[in-house]
């Protein structure tokens, strides 16, 4: 990239895998950014909410364009389409049924696995841990806004629940990915879609519980090899280097 260019404001959360996503596509374009990982009460209120009504990150600005985008499939589209128009990274699959593909491919990742797993992680371990976390940084108990903590132990059918929902994403990529014969989503090379998927894969273990891994290695071992190409990517281990060191501050 050019000399010139400004570095870009990555709004993130040391937690929360989607900042992530971001992150790595930022390395993967070699972008200049800095990252600015944010607490949960400043999410809800200005100067932030200014930069995302919902108050939730990722969200980036960008001094060189003026851009302020949210939301993190947003910034990928943008960062894709605004510094790799020529397609050099060759993260884009540009015509044939591979370009549609991968659209569904990364929809499928924001409107399937982004829910499910987020549920099956709020229900295994985050409520307790942000609720915690507000109540150190809100000095009132009506800041919280619209974080609820439940009491609720044992929570079986919620656990279920989004634990075959996990289960069911990484068999319908495991089957596409032993049907079709190749090593990524849309062929042969790695594209935008595939990486989107990684960062919750990362958290996955985490969210399933112990042993899970090896599970996940016996019953879908095409989608854990998939997982498994993407995280040697050098963009993908300097992103998840980077999230280790900020949740060890």
């Amino acid at each position: 990239m050019s000399s010139n260019m400004k570095p870009i404001k990555l709004y993130s959360h040391a937690g929360g895998p989607n900042p992530w996503k971001v992150a790595i596509f930022l390395n993967e374009l070699d972008l200049a950014y800095e990252t600015e990982l944010m607490q949960f009460p400043d999410l809800k209120k200005e100067p932030f909410e200014s930069i995302n009504p919902n108050g939730r990150v990722p969200a980036i600005e960008d001094p060189n364009t003026g851009m302020k985008v949210w939301e993190s499939g947003a910034i990928i589209e943008y960062l894709l389409e605004t510094y790799d128009e020529a397609n050099k990274s060759g993260l884009r699959y540009t015509s044939g049924a591979a370009k549609w593909e991968q659209k569904s491919w990364a929809y499928f990742q924001m409107s399937g696995q982004g829910p499910m797993y987020g549920q099956r992680a709020w229900f295994t371990f985050v409520s307790y841990t942000i609720a915690r976390l507000l109540m150190t940084y809100c000095q009132h108990t009506d800041e919280i806004g619209d974080v609820q903590y439940h009491p609720e132990k044992n929570l079986t059918s919620c656990l279920d629940r989004y634990g075959n929902e996990i289960k069911r994403i990484l068999s319908v990529i495991n089957a596409h990915l032993k049907k079709s014969g190749r090593p990524y989503l849309c062929g042969e090379h790695a594209s935008y879609a595939d990486l989107m998927f990684v960062p919750w894969g990362w958290l996955t273990p985490a969210i399933m519980g112990e042993g899970f891994a090896d599970e996940w290695k016996k019953s879908y071992p095409e989608a854990w090899a998939w997982q498994q190409k993407l995280e040697e990517r050098p963009a993908v281990s300097k992103a998840r280097e980077a999230r280790e060191k900020a949740n060890a501050k």
